[in-house]
């Protein structure tokens, strides 16, 4: 099992910038690849980002590529992603989740942590 835990998360104006961090415990982390999705009121989960088990490979969704970056760091048992040039449409519930090499869909997920972006 895999204990994961988001913190960063607030309130922002836009065109600010954030960072949240993903904490895990239990497994040894850089056997999981790591992902990020949100959720907005009343809306489907959404993809955020993607990282790799070591780091190296990261893919983003269409609507944060280019201003959000996802980074892990194996060593302190730890995920990021840095959000900048934030908008109004990023406020949602972002959630870390991992899952191992062998798995279709991510198994462990976080508690998630509120982002909210306005004026």
């Amino acid at each position: 099992q895999v204990q994961l835990a988001e913190s960063g998360g607030g309130l922002v104006q836009p065109g600010g910038s954030l960072r949240l961090t993903c904490t895990a415990s239990g497994r040894t982390f850089s056997n999981y690849a790591m992902g990020w999705f949100r959720q907005a009121p009343g809306k489907e989960r959404e993809f955020v980002a993607a990282i790799s088990r070591s780091g190296d490979g990261s893919y983003y969704g269409t609507s944060v590529k280019g201003r959000f970056t996802a980074s892990r760091d194996n060593a302190k048992n730890a995920g990021y992603l840095q959000m900048n040039n934030l908008k109004p449409e990023d406020t949602a519930v972002y959630y870390c989740a991992a899952k191992s090499l062998a798995a279709f869909e991510y198994e462990y997920w976080g508690q998630g942590t509120q982002v909210s972006v306005s004026a």
